[in-house]
């Protein structure tokens, strides 16, 4: 039988989100052109106006209680209810400061994610795209990250200059006090919030500009690392398989979202992965496999149920394997339609958590640990502190109602970051962090973002075991490379939203972790001052099924200076079909 149309080669329609085959202004189109109206206006009004308009209404409403409640005064500061106030406060703070905490950050960098990152991002990465051009093609280093930072500079300035501006216009439509008269002209009080808001948002952004703008003018700049010595023939040197980005496709002849035709079907790719680390295991033990997140293509059953397969041979690589989740394994919301959306109340992301929870817990869970959020001190394995939870679980995954998807709502923070501690005092860790934002729309899923507490317990845990060496390893890259592009699109990448600020944390640990991540399946080793930084390559994405691809055994130990680092790496090439 030979069908007109061959079905295992695909067609347009496997194409529908491909970066390779269409542009985004084309992606944009089809997204305005299929996007739900009600669901977009009820996600509008829950996630944008009200917030406006609470945002605009604060200095107004504080101004009529205050007006009301002065004449009080000397009733509210006398008798039993000042201490009671102070023990409600108090309670509030010990049972609800973490969760609230956690609201509050998440918020704080959506409004960055929103506002000022890609903003921000666009205009630098214009700037340095132009300056380049009339940069000479062997520029010395030092040139191009004076030049780096100079476009950083000016790209804050101009956003700051440009807010300042809109504050401006906006201004003489402002009100920041009132009385109570107000509260009967609703329409009047939230008309004085919306442009109250507006000021509100872009003073923070005028301010957040230059903040993001001076932080990265005053970092150091990134910078390959051109050469890597040999590993010593003393000396403890570690083995580290770094994969990421393998995408699995439920489907034997199923295409990636990002590559559509452009990049491989199927699954086979990474078995080959898999019987090339297993080879590569025989002849030297590895100490660790890395796969630093998007394991899967839209975090579905199926797509999880073939990684598992996959691996299901290969025992003796599950036994050293370590994994942490991507913005594919959590975030896309539908993989055949980027127009598609969830609501803020839809259970749907907490479903895609539990699915990679599960297979996280089941390939890892008995070798790492979750950390104590105020000590960082290591507690209990995964598998252990998730066993009070697995019944509510298995529950919510069968039923996937909003009820159940809230009793579940801390078990993921609360997992983050997990830890595979050195078996010795002087031996290698890791510490795997969640760095995916949560985010409700398909075309925005690959935002990136670590919070302070998972930062937090990362630099508690490295200070704990001082002898121990450490890999940092997240999903997003915290920098763009310092590589020349073709486009502007390949210069934006979606990096962490507060990249910049954990960069400068983990610089101070420099001496003793590497950070590795994937997310742009770029291939490249670098430095942030003394920050040592790999991206890996994807061994699945990029090509279709006839070119070959390849990922990194890297050598980690100390260098002549005691300073944990790379040696030079064993690159392992997945050669294509050329039948295919």
């Amino acid at each position: 039988m030979r069908p007109i149309i061959d079905p295992r080669w695909g067609d347009a329609e496997d194409d529908t989100s491909s970066t390779k085959h269409r542009t985004l202004i084309s992606l944009a189109g089809s997204l305005l052109a299929e996007i739900s109206i009600p669901k977009l206006i009820a996600a509008w009004i829950a996630l944008i106006i009200i917030p406006a308009v609470l945002l605009g209404a604060a200095p107004l409403l504080a101004s009529i209680w205050l007006s009301t409640v002065s004449s009080k005064v000397a009733a509210i500061t006398t008798g039993l209810l000042p201490p009671l106030l102070l023990a409600l406060l108090i309670a509030a703070a010990w049972y609800g400061g973490r969760p609230l905490w956690r609201i509050i950050e998440t918020n704080f960098w959506s409004l960055n994610a929103l506002a000022v990152q890609p903003i921000y991002a666009i205009s630098r990465e214009a700037l340095r795209q132009l300056a380049e051009r009339f940069l000479p093609a062997h520029v010395e280093p030092r040139v191009r990250d004076r030049t780096r930072a100079i476009c950083a500079a000016i790209s804050g300035m101009l956003i700051c200059g440009f807010s300042l501006w809109i504050a401006t216009l906006a201004w003489p439509n402002t009100r920041w006090t009132g009385s109570l008269s107000d509260l009967t002209a609703p329409t009047h009080l939230a008309h004085a919030a919306l442009f109250n808001s507006v000021v509100i948002v872009v003073l923070y952004l005028a301010m957040a500009g230059l903040a993001w703008a001076v932080a990265d003018t005053l970092m150091p700049q990134p910078r390959d690392i051109a050469h890597l010595p040999a590993a010593p023939a003393k000396g403890k040197v570690w083995r580290v398989a770094h994969l990421s980005d393998i995408h699995v496709v439920g489907e034997r002849f199923g295409f990636r979202i990002e590559g559509g035709r452009s990049g491989p079907r199927g699954n086979q790719r990474l078995q080959q992965a898999f019987a090339a680390l297993d080879a590569a295991h025989a002849r030297n033990p590895l100490d660790v496999i890395l796969i630093t997140g998007d394991m899967t293509d839209a975090g579905r059953s199926s797509e999880w149920a073939e990684f598992i397969e996959a691996l299901a041979p290969y025992p003796g690589l599950a036994d050293i394997l370590v994994l942490l989740p991507g913005n594919h394994d959590l975030n896309v919301v539908d993989r055949a339609n980027p127009a598609r959306f969830d609501l803020p109340t839809s259970p749907k992301r907490r479903l895609r958590e539990m699915r990679a929870l599960s297979a996280i817990c089941g390939l890892q869970g008995k070798r790492v640990h979750v950390a104590d959020a105020e000590t960082g001190k290591p507690k209990a394995t995964l598998e252990e502190a998730l066993q009070t939870h697995i019944d509510q679980v298995r529950d919510f995954a069968d039923k996937g109602t909003t009820r159940l998807a809230w009793k579940l709502a801390k078990i993921w923070p609360d997992a983050f970051p997990m830890v595979l501690l050195p078996k010795t005092p002087d031996d290698l860790g890791v510490i795997l962090l969640d760095s995916n934002a949560q985010t409700h729309f398909s075309f925005t899923n690959a935002l990136g973002l670590v919070s302070w507490e998972q930062t937090s317990i990362l630099e508690k845990m490295v200070t704990r075991f001082p002898e121990a060496k450490w890999i940092v390893a997240l999903h997003h890259h915290a920098v763009e490379y310092p590589k020349p592009a073709k486009a502007l699109s390949e210069r934006i990448g979606t990096a962490l939203v507060n990249g910049t600020w954990f960069v400068r944390r983990m610089q101070r640990l420099a001496d003793r972790v590497i950070i590795m991540h994937g997310h742009r399946h770029i291939d490249w080793i670098g430095r942030c001052g003394d920050l040592t930084v790999v991206s890996a390559p994807s061994p699945v994405m990029d090509v279709t099924d006839d070119k070959a691809t390849y990922f990194y055994i890297h050598h980690l130990g100390a260098g002549p200076d005691g300073r944990f680092g790379l040696f030079a790496p064993e690159r392992i090439v997945l050669h294509g079909d050329p039948a295919s």
